[in-house]
């Protein structure tokens, strides 16, 4: 047989809200989920497949909105060329009878949901061995059945599931963890997995494929897809990232000290082309120290760059302040602002006081240095 192509996706999430984003975001970061349909069809078409495998989490939650699931079955259906397979996650699980009824009556011939753990014909020689949730915490590893499962001689075997190898988080069912030598003792040729929203490679034959949009800082970059081939039975995967997101999530630290050109060290972390920085949303964390008038001018240098981002959230929580007499000079000369200024720089300097208690004080000097340069 030729070589078999297919692409391997998963945590779509539709529907997610994006609520603790800036209003004017949500929309586009909402609408660019429901725009990686179409990016994967095309992965699937510049490859040579025919096949999308979505390892489970196609939505956000087991009832996103009417809209939400039609627009998507539509989607999908409308690419004739391209065959769906979809396996509910945790947070789209078989416990959403309703969503996928209703997306089952919606879809065309070429989505195919997977409702039950059994062997299914992809094409002749290829056989897919789903493990669908059939809730958020199925409580045992739903891939176990994959060892037992008989597919005919001299087909491929390809795993589909979602789920951890190691924990993912607090909310991680370690009850329902994934073996990671799955793939050797079920004698899959590939097993695809979902659940982890960066692209991981557990071994030569399994791999998580990432979210194709990328939904948080966590997971740099754009959202990538994995586009694979197989030349056989028993052949190693070829596998090859395939990048299809629209946003560009970038998360640096910037380690700052008095003197340092602060104009330089922020244009080296951001993207020299600023047409492209719409699409870029930027968390910068810096830390170390700077003088008053320093941070004021890294301050000025972030809000004249931020307009050109979808997002620029700076968080200097570690940036301490070094105050010098003059320092103060700036805020008054005298007067109620010069006493303020002046306790508020004792107790940010304060080694008796604990350390939050001197970045409250650091935070309110700050602040109360901008206040005066904005009035």
């Amino acid at each position: 047989m030729a070589d078999f192509r297919f692409i391997h996706s998963s945590d779509l999430h539709l529907g997610k809200g994006f609520g603790t984003m800036p209003e004017d975001l949500r929309g586009r970061l909402i609408e660019a989920r429901f725009e990686v349909i179409a990016r994967l069809a095309q992965a699937a078409r510049d490859h040579g497949a025919n096949h999308v495998l979505i390892a489970g989490d196609l939505f956000d939650t087991t009832g996103p909105s009417e809209q939400v699931r039609r627009q998507a079955a539509t989607a999908m259906s409308a690419a004739e060329d391209i065959i769906w397979w979809i396996i509910p996650g945790n947070h789209d699980s078989l416990q959403g009878e309703e969503l996928w009824a209703a997306f089952e009556g919606e879809c065309g011939p070429n989505v195919r949901l997977l409702r039950h753990p059994e062997p299914v014909e992809m094409s002749q020689g290829v056989v897919l061995l789903p493990a669908p949730l059939p809730r958020q915490f199925p409580g045992t590893d739903l891939t176990a059945w994959m060892a037992g499962a008989e597919t005919p001689e001299g087909a491929l075997r390809i795993g589909l599931a979602h789920g951890g190898v190691v924990s993912f988080g607090e909310d991680f069912d370690g009850s329902a963890l994934i073996p990671p030598d799955r793939a050797r003792t079920a004698r899959l040729d590939y097993l695809a997995l979902g659940d982890w929203h960066g692209q991981l490679t557990i071994g030569e034959r399994t791999c998580y494929s990432g979210t194709p949009e990328r939904d948080r800082f966590k997971h740099g970059g754009r959202g990538q897809c994995l586009a694979v081939a197989i030349d056989g039975p028993g052949a190693m995967p070829r596998i090859t990232p395939v990048e299809t997101g629209r946003f560009d999530w970038r998360a640096s630290e910037l380690m700052l000290s008095p003197g340092m050109d602060l104009g330089a060290e922020l244009d080296r972390l951001l993207p020299t082309d600023r047409a492209a920085r719409r699409d870029v949303l930027v968390q910068l964390r810096a830390a170390g120290y700077l003088r008053m008038t320093e941070r004021a001018a890294l301050e000025d240098a972030v809000r004249r760059a931020a307009p050109d981002f979808a997002l620029f959230d700076l968080r200097d929580d570690e940036l301490a302040t070094e105050y010098e007499a003059d320092d103060l000079d700036l805020i008054a000369a005298g007067g109620a602002l010069r006493t303020a200024a002046e306790a508020l720089r004792a107790e940010a300097q304060d080694s008796e006081l604990s350390a939050e208690d001197r970045r409250v004080a650091q935070a309110a000097l700050n602040r109360l240095w901008s206040l005066v340069r904005e009035g």
